[in-house]
C-alpha cells in the first residue's frame, strides 16, 4: 500500500496510466480532495496544496474537515475463526476486544 502522510493527513497514492502521473487522494475527510504529480517533490507539493485548499474551504462553510469516528465497528467473521480468537485471547488472559485491538495495530503499523 502507498501512503503519504502530510501534517497528520494520509493519502492513498496509486499511479494514473491516462495521465502518465501518480494520483494522491487524501483519506479520513469529510469531503473529496486529491491530486497530481509526476515525482515524488511534486505530489508532496501539490498535497499540501490541495490539503490547503480543503481546510480552507472547509473553514469558510463551518464543515469539520476530519471525519469522526467512534471507535467502535461491527466485525462480521466466520463462527470458526471467532471460536478460534476467543481461545486465543482466554488463553493470553485478554479480552476478545483487546486481542482484536492488538492484531489490528500490529496490521497497520506493518502496513503504513
Amino acid at each position: 500500500m502507498n501512503i503519504m502522510t502530510v501534517d497528520n493527513y494520509s493519502a492513498k497514492i496509486e499511479y494514473d496510466p491516462d495521465t502518465d502521473m501518480f494520483r494522491g487522494e487524501i483519506l479520513g475527510l469529510n469531503g473529496g480532495a486529491d491530486f497530481y504529480g509526476r515525482t515524488p517533490d511534486e505530489l508532496r507539493a501539490e498535497f499540501r496544496n490541495s490539503l490547503k485548499v480543503f481546510l480552507e474551504v472547509c473553514k469558510e462553510k463551518g464543515i469539520e474537515p476530519r471525519r469522526n469516528f467512534s471507535g467502535k465497528f461491527n466485525l462480521r467473521i466466520p463462527p470458526e475463526l471467532h471460536e478460534r480468537l476467543a481461545v486465543v485471547a482466554e488463553a493470553e488472559g485478554k479480552s476478545l476486544s483487546l486481542l482484536v485491538r492488538e492484531a489490528l495495530q500490529l496490521f497497520v503499523e506493518q502496513t503504513v
